[in-house]
Order: C-alpha cells, then sequence, then structure tokens
C-alpha cells in the first residue's frame, strides 16, 4: 500500500502520470508497504498470460527476490524512476522516504533495485547514472546500505500510518537492527540473479 498522503497526477509528457504528495511526508516515513492485496505471478504464471495483459504486467510491476512479479494493487505501482529518489527500498518489502517530501513533490524510486530484466535509458537528471541496470543492486548496494542506515532512525521517530501492515516479526528485526546498524539486512537480499537462473535452465 502506497502512503495515503499522495495521489496520482499527471507529471510531463516524459514520465506520464506519477504519484505526489498531497501533505508533507517527513523523511523517515514508510511511504509503502507490500501487502496481501498486492498480486504475486510467478514467472510461468507471468508467461502464460494473455499477451495484452501480460504487456501491462511487465509495465506496472516489479520483480521480488524469488524472480516473482508483483503488481500493487493500488497507485503504488505509478511511481516513477529517479536517479535521485525521494523514496528508498529496504530488505524488509517497505520503503521509506529519505528526506522530507513537501506537498506537490514526486514519490520516486531507483529502477535500479527492482530487478530490471533489460537495461533502459531514463530521462537524464545530472547524474553519472544514465541508464538502469539489472545488475545495478549489486553494483551500488554498499552504498545503498549505507543511505538506509544513515536514514533509518528516523523510521522509529516519526509517525508511521503503515504501521499496522508491517508483521510484528518484520518490524522488530527493523528495529532491533536500527539499534544494531550491523544487523541491518543488506538490500542485496532482494537482489533475483537472472543471469544464473537463465544458466541453471540452458
Amino acid at each position: 500500500m502506497i502512503h495515503t498522503d499522495t495521489e496520482i497526477r499527471f507529471i510531463s509528457k516524459e514520465k506520464g502520470y506519477g504519484v505526489v504528495a498531497t501533505k508533507l511526508i517527513p523523511k523517515g516515513t514508510i511511504t509503502w508497504v507490500q501487502d496481501d492485496l498486492d498480486q504475486i505471478f510467478s514467472r510461468d504464471e507471468a508467461a502464460n498470460l494473455n499477451a495484452f495483459i501480460k504487456k501491462h504486467l511487465d509495465t506496472y510491476s516489479f520483480i521480488n527476490k524469488y524472480g516473482e512479479m508483483v503488481l500493487c494493487w493500488d497507485n503504488g505501482k505509478f511511481v516513477n524512476h529517479s536517479f535521485k529518489p525521494s523514496c528508498f527500498s529496504t530488505a524488509y518489502d517497505f520503503e521509506i522516504a529519505i528526506r522530507n517530501i513537501f506537498p506537490g513533490d514526486e514519490l520516486t524510486d531507483d529502477y535500479g533495485y527492482l530487478n530490471v530484466e533489460k537495461p533502459f535509458d531514463v530521462i537524464d537528471e545530472g547524474t553519472d547514472r544514465k541508464k538502469v541496470f539489472p545488475n545495478d543492486i549489486v553494483t551500488f548496494h554498499k552504498e545503498w546500505d549505507d543511505l538506509i542506515k544513515e536514514n533509518a532512525p528516523k523510521v522509529l521517530e516519526v509517525e508511521q500510518l503503515l504501521l499496522d501492515l508491517i508483521p510484528k516479526e518484520t518490524w522488530n528485526e527493523f528495529a532491533n537492527a536500527v539499534h544494531s546498524p550491523h544487523k541491518m539486512k543488506s538490500i542485496l537480499e532482494c537482489h533475483y540473479p537472472h543471469d544464473i537462473q537463465i544458466n541453471s535452465t540452458t
């Protein structure tokens, strides 16, 4: 579920529609949680879908660490990519705001940690990275882990409207890792090794 203080708006011709904040979403806020209404498709199920449906699944889903395609049931599927994201994923099946997101600001993710299957070009934001690659999470996981650890303490300090959607065991594990950063799960745990899967079936 995407944070409730958001709505869909037209962003630009290049981006299309995206998710923007309708109220201040403070740094450290949980902005999305994978919940029981999100649809999960195995690779076989996805491959056997009607081609028209499969095209939409490819557009709006992400690939989890098991190689499954996850389709958010709500507006979460409209969150756009940015190399300067306002939100960041964790290995605990939720995302957090890594800066204050003001009303009208877009909620964005770095698609580099979403296990894309093919490289693709994105809008130039003046960053060194110009393209998203399938192995970005392997390349950048150490600096992304540091980013998560840097922002994690704020998660325990701000109001969390989506907290009840997180299993208690998962939340306790995350909270303990905030106080003992060496215990924080690496975002690398979200990686699905496409190349290994392909090699194992050939």
